[in-house]
């Protein structure tokens, strides 16, 4: 136990959220509890992570969510573990709010030069209905951007998606990449805007991202079959469009297979998302709690053959292996899938309170000091 690695979870303490301040003692060695001598409040190690107040072992819950990130049915899981099919949906529900708050804070935190995404979104049958569920990946690292799940695929459903790569991207030349759904093209032109100081009074007009190119790769059916391609530069100039496509992937043409290729993996690692499956999904949050549960292990903990890097030894070569995290520069190992669950996220420093009223005696009688004289 190490006291100075912790901080206070409590959000009424003036220290909340501060590591190395000097106010955690230890408690309890024996239940792993820590002492804050600056609100005299105690916790426990798993304070603010979705192990927290569990009955069960840590090792079976951690067994029971890495089973049900790789694609495991919640049916085989509860007839495997004898466990309560409510039990294992609450720690599925705990561990994908958990998830979406690492993806906030670290992916979504942390702007950086994409150079491509790609964009796509997957028809879901809901034991209710038909949902949709909007992705995007970063294809230079690999790296699972963010999604959104909505009842139809209107704009609300692509504005969602575009602001999570708006807030994960910086103002560099960047391209998107989608299929020929209408809604994308003003959903990312009114997204990637940025206010343009003026010096004057009101509001700063907002301008379009320079270097910023949008392409539609549209692909043409015929009884469910794929008769032919057409590939559209619908913003940016096609010398910019060349020049991206060959930072990020080697060259080629516009296409959506990365995200694609995502997207099975989705389908693969999440049961409700399977085309034909008894293990449909009863309610929205429950698809979004697995989608960042899935989204959040393919990022930190699951390593990608095509990000690793060859290394020269004096006795051989050793291919090192990477997650899409660590090829982001997020991090710089790979995480186990309880590491991602332990991972303690501190509130946010506490700041005083605002003053408000009457000022002070002494700064009114300041003032009078250097008020002009009465004519």
């Amino acid at each position: 136990m190490d006291p100075h690695a912790q901080f206070c979870p409590n959000l009424a303490c003036r220290a909340r959220g501060k590591v190395g301040a000097d106010n955690i003692r230890i408690h309890c060695r024996a239940d792993q509890r820590y002492y804050c001598t600056v609100c005299h409040q105690r916790f426990t190690a798993t304070a603010g992570t979705p192990l927290h107040g569990l009955h069960t072992s840590t090792e079976v819950v951690v067994q029971v969510v890495t089973l049900l990130a790789y694609g495991c049915p919640l049916q085989a899981i509860v007839a495997a573990f004898g466990l309560d099919a409510r039990t294992v949906a609450r720690w599925q529900q705990r561990a994908g709010d958990h998830c979406q708050q690492v993806h906030e804070r670290l992916v979504l935190g942390t702007p950086q030069d994409l150079g491509q995404v790609q964009a796509d979104e997957l028809r879901v049958r809901r034991q209710r209905g038909i949902v949709w569920l909007a992705s995007a990946i970063a294809v230079p690292t690999r790296l699972w951007l963010g999604g959104a799940v909505r009842q139809r695929r209107d704009t609300d459903l692509v504005t969602a998606l575009a602001q999570q790569i708006r807030a994960c991207a910086l103002c560099r030349p960047l391209l998107v990449v989608f299929d020929g759904f209408v809604a994308y093209v003003a959903a990312f032109q009114a997204s990637f805007r940025s206010p343009l100081p003026t010096g004057q009074r009101g509001r700063p007009p907002w301008v379009a991202w320079p270097d910023m190119a949008l392409g539609q790769v549209v692909k043409h059916t015929v009884q469910r079959r794929v008769t032919g391609v057409e590939r559209r530069v619908v913003q940016g100039t096609p010398d910019l469009v060349e020049r991206l496509l060959a930072a990020t992937q080697g060259g080629g043409v516009l296409n959506t297979a990365y995200i694609e290729r995502l997207n099975g993996t989705f389908r693969a690692s999440f049961a409700p998302l399977v085309r034909r499956s008894r293990a449909t999904a009863r309610l929205t949050e429950t698809l979004t709690a697995g989608m960042y549960l899935v989204g959040c292990v393919y990022n930190f903990c699951r390593s990608h053959d095509s990000l690793a890097v060859e290394l020269v030894l004096p006795h051989g070569r050793r291919w090192l292996q990477r997650t899409p995290a660590i090829a982001a520069g997020l991090t710089d190992h790979g995480w186990s899938v309880r590491e991602l669950l332990s991972f303690k996220l501190a509130p946010p420093p506490s700041q005083p309170p605002k003053r408000r009223g009457r000022p002070a005696k002494a700064s009114a009688a300041a003032r009078s000091l250097f008020a002009e004289p009465p004519r």
